[in-house]
């Protein structure tokens, strides 16, 4: 696992764990801060899978 993968890790669940534990305090917020969060999840991890299938030979 590179350091890339490492920290895009930690910084979603970080993230995950900071929107739930805090959506008393966000509020209306909470809906939008999770879409987000799986939009970036999402990219991150389709970005990624478009670096390994370059490097694949065929």
């Amino acid at each position: 696992m590179n350091i890339k993968t490492l920290v895009t890790l930690m910084v979603v669940l970080l993230g995950a764990w900071s929107i739930f534990h805090f959506k008393a305090q966000l509020g209306i917020l909470v809906l939008p801060l999770f879409f987000g969060l799986v939009l970036f999840v999402t990219f991150r991890l389709y970005r990624l899978m478009e670096k390994d299938d370059l490097n694949s030979p065929d």
